[in-house]
């Protein structure tokens, strides 16, 4: 965005970024030893739902990806919306390399119909620690951070999320503005 953007009020969206959700595979062996986390086999592409103009083509094209990425892998694949009016394509696959790919595809496949605005996170869910675990992708900031929700209304155990951080951010890139760490209640994963 430069200066002109600025002076005359014009921001565009960042457009999503998805290579760095490859980091998780290698990172999962430091969960498995030094936390005791390992992948629950079911990880999940959220965005935004679209306006009632875009719908009606954008719903054909979503069948169609949904389509592609189940030719293109042994992962079974669901959609939901959640309260909040979300789309969370839910992806599920044992192996977890598997179960990243298919959700790059699908993040991949979505922005190059046109929807790279509308990609908000990918979740991938662990567990094996006293709480289950959800590592959050940011699309827009390419960054992962934890999310661990107790179970108990809107609240999350903070101190388990920073102790996640400081033994994973040497493998993966951890989202450094605690700020932006939204988290995910109600998550159907």
């Amino acid at each position: 965005m430069g200066l002109r953007d600025v002076l005359f009020g014009r921001k565009g969206l960042k457009k999503a970024q998805r290579e760095a959700l490859f980091a998780l595979p290698a990172a999962a062996v430091t969960m498995d030893v030094e936390v005791g986390l390992k992948p629950a086999g079911v990880a999940a592409v959220i965005f935004k739902p679209l306006s009632a103009g875009e719908f009606v083509r954008a719903e054909n094209e979503l069948q169609e990806l949904l389509d592609l990425a189940a030719r293109e892998s042994s992962a079974k694949i669901e959609r939901s919306t959640d309260s909040y009016g979300y789309e969370w394509l839910i992806v599920r696959d044992n192996d977890l390399e598997d179960l990243v790919t298919t959700v790059h595809l699908i993040g991949s496949e979505l922005a190059a119909r046109g929807f790279s605005e509308q990609l908000l996170a990918a979740a991938f869910r662990f567990s094996g620690g006293k709480l289950p675990v959800l590592w959050i992708y940011g699309y827009k900031r390419g960054a992962f951070w934890p999310f661990v929700p107790t179970g108990e209304g809107q609240e999350r155990d903070n101190a388990e999320e920073l102790e996640l951080k400081a033994k994973l951010e040497k493998e993966l890139p951890i989202e450094p503005d605690l700020t932006r760490w939204f988290g995910l209640f109600g998550a159907p994963l």
